[in-house]
């Protein structure tokens, strides 16, 4: 019997109220059996400065080895003038350095977002599936979970009420499942 297939998220926003963290929890809802899911805080992992790279602080080691005990990624990012997160884009370079022990090689990673806009942070997933390459991850292609008006499908409780946004984040948790035991059965 195999073990169970891990999986670890993190949203790109350190908000009480995040509509991100929202979305992320309803994906850890929707795990089928055979896999599960930890949530990471990225609270906590200071700006990231090169002349300091060779002595992480306890959070970003905590941050590497989370990632490197998982089989997949899941992202959850705002969209912040038409890009990812400052939060998130320090966490992945904490992660990717020092040069030589990036975290997040070969990782399959699933990219998901929530916003008030129209576009549900498409400008942020686009931006950060553009980080993956050199960071040599291996994004999902589809489905793409891009949830417009966020503020009209999570109650002020942090739960996601659309329907229709609950089914498309099942999707993506079995399609990065799937994603995930390919690189499995590789490795």
């Amino acid at each position: 019997m195999t073990s169970k297939l891990s999986i670890l998220g993190f949203a790109g926003s350190l908000r009480q109220g995040s509509y991100n963290r929202a979305i992320l929890r309803v994906a850890q809802e929707m795990l089928p059996a055979g896999a599960k899911m930890e949530i990471f805080d990225l609270a906590g992992i200071p700006l990231f400065n090169q002349d300091l790279e060779m002595e992480p602080t306890e959070k970003v080691r905590e941050f590497k080895a989370a990632i490197r005990a998982a089989d997949a990624l899941l992202i959850a990012t705002p969209e912040y003038n038409y890009s990812m997160s400052g939060i998130l884009k320090n966490a992945l370079d904490s992660a990717s350095r020092p040069h030589g022990d990036n975290a997040l090689d070969g990782k399959p990673v699933a990219i998901m977002g929530a916003s008030i806009g129209q576009l549900g942070t498409a400008r942020a997933q686009y931006h950060l599936r553009q980080s993956c390459v050199t960071l040599n991850m291996y994004p999902l292609n589809r489905p793409e979970v891009m949830v417009s008006s966020a503020h009209k499908k999570i109650d002020d409780q942090g739960r996601l009420t659309d329907e229709p946004t609950r089914e498309i984040i099942a999707k993506l948790v079995e399609a990065l499942i799937v994603w995930a035991r390919t690189f499995r059965a590789k490795g």
